[in-house]
């Protein structure tokens, strides 16, 4: 997988999630006067050495493009596109695979706006990527706003600065633009800064917390788990319906094109890799309408995660015999013409088409699940990888059969088994879906799916799954059992064992198989478990105002509710009596989501790296403090700090190495004794 360009974004990501935040491309905006009635909007960007920044339009699949959006307009209109002052570097890149341009130099963008009325206003966002030889730049956002009243002036104002605005000329108000004062509002409680005496523990600490080195380990990528996911994916596609039967009859097709063995093995072995092609392109596709960071957020993005909760339930409600999801039947019919009509590679493709078409009422919920499941995972070449996976295991019994026609003889013969599995995957998208409603129950503060109801909801689930699969559930277009068979005595078994295994987590055990799917303890109102650890505070000033108090070190953890690897942590490592003992008896636990949804009594305007930008959400504002005080926004994240807000250890990741995650608590214990 190493030569898919989706690897170069991933590593960008990595980069920037655990290394120190940098500020290659910084931006300064003015206006130009062109008549009374017309001016123009300029955006430059100041690029260093060795860094470029990727222009307007680049194609899908590739590194995010600049965008300028202009969200508030008033008395004025855009004329035409924004433009570049000079055309960018034309070049191919290898590790993305096509042509992409950018600029490698100061560049400066203009649009012009026709003023319609005698003041106007103007407010937006753009949003580029940057990248150097070594690494890139996330997507990162910048916000502008323009404003002046008409004027004759031709002079273009450079502004930095809010000091700048107000040292400038009244009468040449229209010609520069209205910055939001920068002070330096940091979104801390003064009552509990003064508490805390003159110190700020808000200020950063980088260069402090690189000194003591790192111990995050570097975890294996998920893109194998995405890809063996979409095999077993693959595999499941293929004891349904809408696939089984299709096996004898695409191989009959491949045998009556030819006489000749060679032919009919090549043959076999391009409809293969066309089924591949098209599945992985599907991938591709859902990559680049997304994109890197935007997968990323949108694990916990309300609306994305009940769309697909109800889009899985259809699935699941469809797998049980409801009804049948079908595209229409011209298009199966037109390809399957196709197919028939045209000649060589490309009619093998069609066949492969026609497949994807003509079984998508049974694949469609599996792609679909696998899909939503590997964006909400996060990584960049998820949704291809997962594909692939799907589309290998599809692919190969169709190239062996067509290669081996003999076999065919030895397949099972279709029948009520093919209803069975269909019916066991509607159960098991019925539970996924309810994986995607907890994430934004649990980001939103909805609280209508805490702990106690998701285990019950789940254990009913496959609770039922194991007694249909015993035949004491039917369904109206289920075949009569006269005798249960083996395998599907074993798969009730698991079913119901696991049901029984998740009854003790109505009570709070931790069920440490499940804990990466399941919502955390805390939001568990009846627990009579004692080993999980909870924090004591979900506040940083409220939390470090206390450990002033007590004098004692604070354990600052960045979490978040759509975050896997986080309550794996919880599960697997803080329950650990040792850790338990530790962080209990010896210091301040904060826990910060960065991904909670409950807004801010007021947004908050804060100066990042010389950008405004607004804090909207107590999630953004702890997003906000790991990365301005730490340099890191990845999850989990783990530092030690003292009561004066500086570190006393290295920070800590994702590792569920219980004897290195005492030795990181121990040595933060001896380094605060020192100080």
């Amino acid at each position: 997988m190493k030569r898919f360009f989706f690897l170069f974004t991933l590593l960008c990501l990595a980069l920037w999630s655990y290394g120190q935040i940098i500020e290659p491309i910084t931006w300064s905006f003015s206006t130009k006067d062109l008549s009374t009635t017309e001016k123009e909007l300029i955006f430059k960007a100041s690029i260093e050495n060795g860094w470029h920044l990727y222009g307007l339009d680049l194609p899908e699949g590739g590194p995010i493009a600049t965008k300028f959006s202009f969200n508030e307009i008033k008395g004025a209109k855009l004329v035409g596109k924004i433009r570049a002052e000079r055309t960018p570097v034309f070049q191919y890149d290898k590790q993305f695979g096509m042509e992409l341009n950018w600029f490698e130099s100061d560049i400066t963008f203009v649009q012009k706006i026709q003023l319609t009325e005698k003041k106007y206003k103007i407010n937006g966002e753009l949003r580029f990527m940057g990248c150097n030889d070594e690494t890139c730049l996330p997507p990162t956002p910048e916000e502008f706003s323009f404003s002046g009243q008409r004027g004759t002036s031709t002079e273009t104002q450079e502004i930095s600065s809010a000091e700048e605005v107000a040292e400038n000329d009244t009468s040449k108000a229209d010609s520069v633009i209205s910055l939001i004062p920068l002070e330096p509002a940091k979104p801390a409680k003064q009552i509990q800064k003064e508490e805390l005496s003159t110190e700020d523990i808000w200020a950063p600490v980088i260069e402090k917390l690189h000194a003591y080195g790192e111990k995050e380990v570097n975890t294996e990528t998920s893109l194998w788990l995405i890809l063996l996911a979409g095999f077993a994916g693959g595999l499941f596609a293929l004891l349904t319906p809408c696939v089984w039967p299709m096996i004898p009859m695409t191989v009959s097709f491949f045998l009556k094109r030819t006489k000749s063995r060679k032919k009919s093995i090549r043959d076999a072995f391009t409809y293969g890799i066309s089924i591949i092609v098209i599945y992985v392109a599907l991938g591709l596709i859902i990559t680049g309408l997304f994109g890197a960071s935007a997968l990323n957020n949108l694990a916990t993005n309300a609306i994305f995660n009940i769309i697909f909760f109800l889009l899985l339930v259809v699935f699941a409600i469809s797998f049980l015999g409801a009804f049948e999801i079908t595209l229409p039947a011209s298009w199966t019919t037109k390809l399957d013409n196709k197919a028939d009509s045209t000649t060589g590679l490309l009619s093998i493709f069609f066949m492969a088409f026609t497949l994807a078409l003509v079984s998508f009422s049974c694949t469609g919920p599996i792609i679909g699940t696998l899909l939503v499941q590997a964006a909400s995972m996060g990584a960049t070449a998820g949704p291809a990888v997962g594909m692939l996976g799907f589309a290998i295991a599809l692919a190969i019994p169709f190239s062996l059969f067509a290669i081996f026609p003999s076999m065919l003889q030895s397949m099972p013969k279709s029948g009520g088994w093919l209803n069975a599995v269909k019916v066991v995957l509607g159960f098991l998208e019925l539970a996924l879906a309810l994986k995607f409603l907890s994430v934004a129950d649990l980001a939103y503060g909805w609280r209508i799916l805490d702990r106690e109801v998701f285990l019950s909801l789940w254990i009913i689930i496959f609770a039922l799954l194991g007694f249909y699969l015993l035949g004491k559930l039917k369904f109206s277009h289920d075949s009569t059992i006269p005798y249960i068979t083996i395998p599907r005595l074993f798969l009730a078994i698991v079913s119901l064992s696991f049901a029984v295994y998740m009854i003790p987590g109505l009570w709070g055990a931790p069920l440490k198989a499940i804990s990466a799917f399941v919502p955390p303890l805390a939001t568990q109102d009846f627990n009579l478990y004692e080993d999980e650890v909870h924090a004591a505070f979900s506040d940083y000033e409220e939390g470090m105002a206390y450990a002033k108090k007590v004098k004692k070190p604070v354990l600052v953890d960045f979490s978040g509710y759509g975050c896997v690897n986080c309550r794996k942590m919880e599960a697997t490592v803080w329950t650990n009596p040792d850790v338990k003992s530790i962080i209990e008896k010896d210091y301040v636990l904060i826990t910060l989501m960065v991904d909670d949804k409950t807004p801010l009594p007021e947004p908050i305007k804060i100066e990042e790296y010389g950008k405004t930008r607004t804090l909207r959400t107590v999630g953004d504002k702890w997003s906000y403090l790991q990365r301005s005080k730490f340099g890191a926004n990845a999850q989990p994240f783990y530092v030690l700090l003292n009561t004066s807000g500086e570190p006393v250890g290295p920070s800590y990741s994702f590792n569920e190495n219980v004897p290195e995650y005492i030795k990181f608590l121990t040595n933060g214990l001896k380094e605060f004794e020192k100080q």
